[in-house]
């Protein structure tokens, strides 16, 4: 599939970008999340619609890269009908953790650690694609922003407790949350509940940095967990010691806590040797632009959901 003029959607639980490309450049947005508890083709054309509505021209391709995002939520053919009207004939649906592969990797074989609210290690190498977590807050997302900032605040309630020696977690939870014997009470009534837990991760990470050890132990703590998924999805796509592969990271987290991303790059250097950890390639807005552009015989083609306008002649 070409990519001429196109609208691409880099969809989270905590919020959405944007972009559209047309001959003369493009041009960036902002636009709600995309919650993966209620049907998601609607949710992403919704923002098509909202993003397109006032510009000056169709577009004619729509690719999407959706946190959590299952099989039986993308519906390429319900997604395309929906946005017809706009121009678009045709649209691109994968998980985000392809999406983030492709920014950080583009096509070469390994695997990319995605880490923001949530987590998700997809590797690609000679046995095929493997991924690993991504299960949500409530049962996974190992090494998150949400795994992090939920330690932090358990370390800061257990500070307040008197279980542990003092913390100045305890402090940055005041501020952030209120008084610490109603933060239980509040953040199970927020809606964002989870948005907000995650945002603590912040405050974590500050810590970290001004030397407190329990932020410290909960930083290396996560680079473990995300080396652990990590090698587990390298692994499992068939790499093998000695094997060329590339390692590499999408996210906030990673990108901006040192600590952890310098202990998650020591992990993977001892556990895959031979293997090379550099930066990500591009941002993960390039991974969605590069849906458009997977070759058919990638590993990643058969995780990409797509539709396309059928013609017929009279």
């Amino acid at each position: 599939m070409t990519a001429g003029s196109r609208i691409i959607i880099d969809a989270g639980q905590t919020g959405t970008r944007v972009r559209v490309h047309r001959s003369d450049g493009h041009d960036d947005h902002d636009a709600e999340p995309v919650y993966t508890d209620r049907p998601v083709v609607e949710q992403v054309a919704a923002i098509a619609r909202t993003v397109l509505a006032p510009s000056s021209g169709p577009v004619s391709a729509l690719a999407a890269g959706v946190s959590g995002l299952t099989p039986d939520y993308a519906r390429p053919d319900s997604l395309l009908a929906m946005v017809s009207d706009l121009g678009i004939t045709a649209v691109v649906l994968a998980h985000d953790s392809v999406s983030a592969y492709l920014a950080a990797n583009r096509f070469a074989d390994g695997v990319t650690c995605a880490v923001g609210t949530g987590v998700v290690a997809l590797g690609v190498g000679p046995a095929g694609t493997w991924r690993v977590d991504g299960w949500g807050h409530l049962v996974g997302d190992a090494g998150s922003a949400y795994w992090i900032g939920r330690a932090g605040i358990d370390a800061a309630l257990r500070s307040f407790d008197g279980r542990t020696e003092p913390s100045p977690l305890e402090d940055s939870a005041v501020e952030t949350f209120g008084p610490l014997p109603e933060l239980y009470m509040s953040l199970q009534g927020a809606p964002d509940r989870v948005a907000r837990i995650a945002g603590f991760a912040t405050q974590v990470d500050d810590a970290a940095r001004g030397g407190d050890a329990t932020a410290i132990d909960i930083c290396r703590r996560a680079a473990a967990e995300l080396a652990t998924s990590a090698s587990a999805a390298l692994h499992r796509s068939g790499w093998s010691s000695g094997r060329d592969a590339r390692i590499s990271w999408m996210g906030n987290v990673l990108s901006h806590n040192d600590l952890i991303r310098e202990t998650f790059a020591d992990e993977m250097i001892r556990r895959a040797p031979g293997a090379t950890v550099g930066a990500p390639l591009g941002t993960s807005l390039d991974g969605v632009d590069l849906l458009l552009a997977l070759p058919p015989e990638h590993a990643l083609t058969a995780s990409v959901a797509r539709a396309a306008a059928q013609w017929s002649c009279p």
